[in-house]
Formats: C-alpha cells, sequence, structure tokens
C-alpha cells in the first residue's frame, strides 16, 4: 500500500539543512527558518496543517506586519467608509495609536500594551474620546484577525474609562427665538430650520432650492455638507427622509429665496450660501457667526446640533409618538431617539410637579376649604 503523500514538501538545500513550504490560499509560503533534519520540517509542516484543520493558521506575512502597517491597510479596507469617519479614524490613528504602537509586530502588541494606551489616554482626555480610539485600535485588530495576519488579538477584557455625562444647554422656544435674531436676517432661517425640523447643520447648509416644495409646504433632505469631507447623501438610508414644514417655516424660506433673488429655475442653487454666495464652510461659520450668536443670547456654549435635540425634546413633550419623532429626525433606530434627544425640559417637570400636587393634594384642600 503506497504511504500516504505528507502536507507540503520538504527539500534539502546545499548546507545539509532542510527547508519547509506549503501553498495555501493560492500562495505559496516557505518556513522562516531551516530545519537541522527533515523530521523537524516534516514536524513543522505538520502542525502548520493541523493549525489550517482547526482554522488557526496565521500567514506568516503577518509576523512581520507592523501596527502601523496595519493601520494603513485597515484604513484602505473600506472604500465605502464615509470621509467624516475615516477623517476621524485616521486622526486617532496618527495621534495616539502610532506613537505609541506604530512600530511593534502585531504579535508583540499585548492585551497589557492596550491596556496602558487606554489608561494613558483616560488620564489625559475625555472618556468619549478614549472610548472612540480604543474602538478604532479593537478593529484594526479584529480586522488582523479576520485577515489570518494574528491568531489572536490582543484586545480582549480591557478596562475603558467610564462614560461621563454630557450635560447639553437646553435650549427653550424662547432661547431659539433669541439665537435667530442674534445671527441676523441672513441665517436667522438656518436657525429655525434646525429647531422646526431637527435637521443637522450639514443638511441644513445642503438644502438647495429644488429640496423646497413651497405649495405642497415640504421638503426633502437628500444631500448634507459634512463639517469634514466632501458633500455626500445623509448619514443614513433613513437620513433621506421628506418633511412636512410648519406654515411659519415656509414663510421664512419664502422670504429668505426671494431676499437671495432665488425661484424654482435655480432649482440647483443652495438655499443658504456665504455672503460671497459661496458654499457654507461649518468651521468658518461657526466662528464667525454661531459662537457670537450664542453668547449674544444668553446660552454660551450651545452648539447647532442641540437646536435638533430641541426639537426632539419639544417633540416628544408635545406628545407626537416616537415613531414620527424618529422619522423626522432620520433615526435608524428609535432607541437613539428616546436615549440621545428626549431630554426632559424644566417646564414639563414643573407641569409634572403640578399635576401630582393637584392628585395628591387637592382633595384634600377642597376638604378644608369645605370643612
Amino acid at each position: 500500500m503506497p504511504a500516504r503523500r505528507h502536507f507540503g514538501s520538504v527539500r534539502r538545500l546545499p548546507s545539509g539543512r532542510y527547508q519547509a513550504s506549503y501553498w495555501h490560499k493560492a500562495e505559496r509560503h516557505t518556513a522562516a527558518h531551516t530545519f537541522i533534519t527533515k523530521a523537524e520540517a516534516l514536524a513543522w509542516l505538520s502542525s502548520i496543517e493541523t493549525d489550517i484543520n482547526r482554522g488557526a493558521w496565521v500567514d506568516p506575512a503577518g509576523a512581520e506586519m507592523t501596527v502601523a502597517e496595519l493601520a494603513n491597510r485597515w484604513l484602505n479596507s473600506d472604500p465605502a467608509k464615509r470621509a467624516t469617519t475615516r477623517t476621524r479614524d485616521d486622526l486617532a490613528i496618527r495621534l495616539h495609536i502610532i506613537p505609541a504602537l506604530g512600530t511593534k509586530k502585531l504579535a508583540q502588541v499585548t492585551a497589557p500594551d492596550i491596556q496602558h494606551l487606554v489608561n494613558e489616554g483616560a488620564a489625559a482626555r475625555a472618556s468619549r474620546t478614549v472610548r472612540r480610539e480604543y474602538a478604532v485600535l479593537r478593529a484594526m485588530f479584529a480586522y488582523a484577525v479576520g485577515s489570518d495576519w494574528l491568531a489572536r488579538s490582543p484586545c480582549r477584557r480591557i478596562k475603558q474609562p467610564a462614560l461621563q455625562p454630557v450635560l447639553r444647554p437646553q435650549l427653550l422656544p424662547e432661547d431659539v427665538d433669541a439665537i435667530a435674531t442674534a445671527v441676523g436676517s441672513r441665517y436667522s432661517t438656518m436657525v429655525w430650520c434646525g429647531a422646526l425640523l431637527g435637521l443637522r447643520w450639514g443638511e441644513v447648509a445642503g438644502l438647495r432650492v429644488g429640496d423646497l416644495d413651497m405649495l405642497g409646504g415640504t421638503l426633502r433632505v437628500s444631500e448634507q455638507r459634512p463639517a469634514h469631507g466632501p458633500v455626500g447623501p445623509p448619514k443614513s438610508k433613513a437620513g433621506e427622509r421628506p418633511l412636512s414644514l410648519p406654515a411659519a417655516l415656509v414663510q421664512m424660506l419664502a422670504a429668505h429665496l426671494s431676499a437671495c433673488r432665488l425661484t424654482a429655475v435655480d432649482k440647483d442653487s443652495l438655499v443658504f450660501t456665504s455672503p460671497e454666495g459661496e458654499p457654507l464652510d461649518y468651521s468658518n461659520w461657526r466662528r464667525r457667526v454661531w459662537i457670537p450668536a450664542v453668547q449674544q443670547a444668553g446660552v454660551p456654549g450651545a452648539g447647532f446640533h442641540d437646536l435638533r435635540r430641541t426639537n426632539a425634546t419639544q417633540l416628544v413633550a408635545a406628545g407626537v409618538d416616537i415613531k414620527t419623532t424618529q422619522s423626522r429626525l432620520g433615526h435608524a433606530d428609535p432607541r437613539l431617539t428616546l436615549a440621545v434627544y428626549a431630554q426632559a425640559v424644566d417646564e414639563s417637570d414643573r407641569d409634572a410637579a403640578a399635576r401630582l400636587q393637584e392628585r395628591f393634594f387637592g382633595h384634600g384642600q377642597a376638604r378644608r376649604e369645605r370643612s
């Protein structure tokens, strides 16, 4: 009976030592070192075959790959990644991950190395920032494992800093009115679009005349100009949405278009632009228009996104059902609508206290008055 053909191949070198190699995933892989005996070479091949059969095989090229090389491959592995997300991930890699781990080979990185990096970050930066940076590092090593460059990720049982609640300014309708007045006539309607429609800044800055149906009283969100990166569609499919406009906002938009000498013929023109007629740049607009306005309105520290939170809060407080609120905000998950944006307002809280007062003590007061 013929002997079973062993996995891979072994050849004797002129030096007398033995070299082992094998084919896997359409590539030929050669052992990083030679062996004194043929038996040792065959034993090594047998261990490789076992790893392949149990799904634990690691590409030898991964042993020589550095964290910096992995970061570059990971960043370029997803062509569909949004420009803003790529920019954020690239910053985390260049500013924090590469300086600490960039020159290390993948197999040299240990869980204590990762924990040390997280601990150093937690001592210097906000917990949300550190957790976001760690998420990038964890995704990088998961990609390395999935690509067979590493047998196991070092991102295991890492203790992350506790999330600290971010207390955002709670804008009331009168605050919105004050901000809209302070930004001036050119941008006041932008503020009301944020508050009445819950639009993100990029969605407002990306509005075109053709997105407006003044007669039907509707607006369609189909494009946004993010703070960083090129113009593109909204953050998710749910972000592409039609919205019914309050009558007051229809009048504001009509007045704005008239002041800018825009008509239905100019369907590709942006609704909101700089004084020079150029597309808005978030950094410049925030520095020159928004920050002075919120200071003048008495709500320093408020961001344009707080208008969106205010919109959600007012919708929930007004009794609008969560599904409609979710749809108007363009959230794919209703839990985000409730958990992130539906903040209790002081006015509603005071109303709740008054109702409890009436429930528990109103009848007793009435009895005392009758006696």
